[in-house]
């Protein structure tokens, strides 16, 4: 009996050992046959590419104005609100014209005063002339009389010009927005006295609609610039820092010297800003498109891998294998580089786990997941 026991536990070894070297034989093959390196891949294609210049810019007004009393007084009112969008004429602030009006009301009371000395002065000369007519009169009276009423007529127009002056002084205790645009912060509050010579200003007005943004771009692209700017076709896009458009608008002018110092070209361009995306102080990356090159070969950018020596690409062919191949790279942006040489429209390339393989590995291709 127990023989039998011993006979058939040998026998159960034996089948559990055999099972073992199956599945053990199986998972080695399934690896062998599976020796594949995953990559992601993408397919060359033909595209049109717009060729553009970017260039690091700051958002300004395209027009700023500091707003200044023009003579010492109390401001008494402040006549807009903070962040208020105010249009050129609009009154922005009242100083106290109480002083002015006087000086205004002393200038023409001494007009007036002058004003009666002169006519009688003129009656004075009207006689003088008539006794000088008749040879009663002395020549030196009538001399005198229009000595006095030249004298006078003189004191009549600086009477005018201090009333001019005066008026003009009264004028300025109403302070008016000097353009179209969007009020800052208040820098002053009423109550307080303010002086023609303050620098600080009232309130600061920047225009916005539209904006400016002055960027700078190499030296060396200067001349396309010039071309484009000629042929009246300057598309140009603002965008923030993650690549998100934020604006379209155009060039505007481009500085009339290269700083020597850096090489670079100081250029404007203004957009509508019609939804205030662009801001001032804000900093942007300004895209100048300059050319379109069409049905050029176009692979993701990060097919491109750069070395020693230089830039190369891994191609996979139709048995899976890889193709290390040197390419030319005529233009790049944030997506997609546009190959001269190097790669034909079709063929597929690694845009992804380069690092693992090597010329002539085999790959198993998984295509990029879409951009959502």
């Amino acid at each position: 009996m127990k023989a039998l026991q011993r006979r058939s536990m040998l026998i159960l070894g034996g089948a559990s050992g055999l099972l073992g070297l199956a599945v053990l034989s199986t998972v080695v093959a399934a690896f062998a046959a599976n020796d594949a390196i995953p990559v992601i891949a993408n397919v060359a294609r033909r595209a049109d590419v717009p060729v553009s210049l970017i260039g690091l810019g700051s958002v300004a007004p395209l027009h700023s104005v500091t707003v200044t009393s023009r003579i010492d007084g109390t401001l008494i009112k402040l006549d807009f609100a903070d962040g208020q969008d105010v249009h050129a004429g609009d009154l922005l602030a009242e100083i106290d014209p109480q002083p002015s009006r006087a000086a205004l009301a002393q200038a023409e009371a001494t007009k007036t005063k002058d004003d009666v000395a002169l006519q009688n002065a003129r009656l004075d000369l009207a006689r003088a002339q008539t006794l000088t007519a008749k040879g009663v009169g002395s020549t030196q009276v009538l001399d005198t009389a229009k000595a006095t009423v030249a004298q006078l007529e003189a004191a009549d127009k600086v009477d005018q010009a201090a009333i001019d002056i005066a008026q003009i002084q009264v004028g300025f205790t109403q302070i008016r927005s000097p353009l179209d645009g969007r009020a800052g912060i208040h820098m002053v509050d009423a109550g307080n006295i303010v002086h023609a010579s303050d620098t600080a200003g009232i309130v600061r007005i920047n225009q916005i609609h539209p904006v400016a943004v002055d960027f700078s771009l190499p030296s060396v692209d200067l001349a396309r610039i010039q071309a484009i700017m000629k042929a009246g076709n300057a598309p140009v896009v603002a965008e923030d820092n993650t690549g998100q458009r934020l604006a379209s608008g155009h060039l505007s002018v481009v500085d009339n010297q290269i700083n020597s110092t850096t090489s670079t070209i100081r250029i404007r361009a203004v957009f509508d800003n019609a939804d205030d995306r662009l801001w001032p102080g804000q900093f942007v990356n300004v895209r100048v498109q300059v050319e379109l090159q069409r049905g050029v070969v176009t692979v993701p950018v990060t097919a491109v891998v750069r070395g020693p020596e230089g830039t190369y690409a891994f191609v996979v062919d139709k048995d899976r294998h890889i193709v290390k191949r040197p390419v030319a790279v005529s233009y790049s942006d944030a997506e997609l580089a546009v190959i001269g040489e190097g790669v034909q429209p079709g063929e597929t390339v690694v845009t992804d786990g380069q690092y693992r393989i090597q010329d002539g590995d085999l790959v198993e291709v998984s295509t990029a997941p879409a951009a959502k």
